[in-house]
């Protein structure tokens, strides 16, 4: 059977945070913010578990630029309805100073659900991320390329973390978010199988014994959607700047037509234990890019500077197919300005050698992920 080439559309979902304009806290979304931007972005707008929280989701997008105008209009009308509330977005995957025991869990039957069943450590959830689809039709081939792109999970997890803080300190880590969810059940990489059929036996094992109600339920860091015919990335931390989250969308979406490439030549690339693969999911959660990742091939650590041009090289083929070369090259000046929670250290550090103190600091780096936001808009 002659299988069609996939399509490669692409679809983004990110979840911010709401932040009072003069104290910069978190805030609840008042019902009328959250009936108004329903009404403007009909399907593509929802609350989330925290009722500090939001989310949208991109339509079904040909291509990066496409994405580029919906998510503009999309961050635009949050940020716009936000301001007649003295209230605006962040996309940060932690807030710098907020506590997450002052925060409540929104009222609706999904939600409450999950509050009983993940019990205290749903509670912790004051994190947000970001999720790529890119549309792959027929099932075994997702199957397949998701055992091949989760090896590149970590590149993309250091090109976008931004959640150095949690509760007032820093954490040491460029991503504290993968620390919050991975005490959730079924989350991490996923493991590897041989098949749809494979996968969804896995799925209907814990289905029909009521542990689960659906697919939608496993949280993996790639996964094939429940809704979707498409992988959905969610390692990354959702971007402050848009432009950084086309980067990374462009990024996946190449990496997923490079490995289908390579099929059609009967070649593949290298399938890891998740063992090894953690390692380096690691050190991107820790170092960001500032580290560098292990290469398993070369048996060494190489320096991100080097990653990210080999990134760019080996998918040149197939980011010019889809019409995203300049997104993906611009994850050369993530480095070069830095990455989100780079930025934001930077920003507190700066300010306490201006004197501010330790809070006043943090809300320094509030503002700046305030305009961050709107930066590219």
């Amino acid at each position: 059977m002659s299988i069609p080439e996939p399509d490669f559309t692409i679809g983004v979902e990110e979840e911010y945070l709401l932040v009072d304009l003069e104290t910069l806290d978190l805030a609840t979304a008042p019902p009328e913010l959250m009936a108004r931007c329903g009404t403007e972005l009909q399907g593509q707008f929802s609350p989330e578990f925290l009722d500090c929280q939001v989310e949208i989701g991109s339509r079904v997008c040909v291509d990066v630029a496409e994405a580029r105008e919906d998510l503009k209009h999309l961050r635009s009308t949050v940020a716009r309805v936000a301001k007649d509330y003295n209230l605006a977005p962040i996309a940060a995957s932690c807030h710098p100073f907020s506590d997450w025991r002052d925060q409540h869990h929104t009222d609706k039957e999904r939600y409450n659900h999950l509050r009983d069943d993940l019990a205290g450590v749903v509670r912790r959830m004051l994190i947000c991320g970001m999720h790529v689809h890119v549309g792959i039709a027929y099932e075994d081939q997702r199957i397949d390329l998701m055992n091949q792109l989760k090896y590149f999970l970590p590149h993309l997890l250091a090109l976008s973390s931004s959640s150095p803080f949690w509760q007032g300190e820093d954490t040491g880590l460029s991503c504290y978010r993968l620390t919050v969810f991975d005490n959730l059940p079924r989350t991490g990489l996923p493991p590897q199988f041989d098949s749809w059929s494979s996968f969804e036996r896995s799925v209907h094992a814990l289905v029909d014994m009521g542990l689960i109600e659906d697919a939608s339920k496993i949280w993996w860091d790639l996964r094939p959607s429940s809704r979707f015919p498409t992988i959905e990335s969610r390692i990354c931390d959702v971007s402050p700047r848009l432009e950084t989250t086309l980067t990374l969308a462009a990024l996946i979406q190449s990496l997923t037509r490079m490995l289908w490439r390579l099929s059609q030549k009967n070649q593949r690339w290298r399938i890891y234990d998740n063992f090894l693969l953690s390692e380096n999911r690691w050190r991107a959660q820790r170092y960001g890019t500032e580290a560098g990742l292990i290469d398993y091939g070369a048996h060494e650590i190489v320096p991100f500077d080097i990653l990210v041009e080999d990134l760019i090289s080996l998918v040149a083929e197939d980011a010019a197919a889809l019409n995203c070369t300049a997104e993906v090259e611009n994850a050369r000046s993530i480095l070069t300005r830095g990455t989100a929670a780079q930025v934001q250290r930077q920003i507190y550090q700066d300010a306490i050698h201006a004197e501010d103190t330790p809070q006043d600091a943090l809300k320094r780096v509030v503002k700046h992920l305030v305009e961050e936001f709107h930066a590219d808009l």
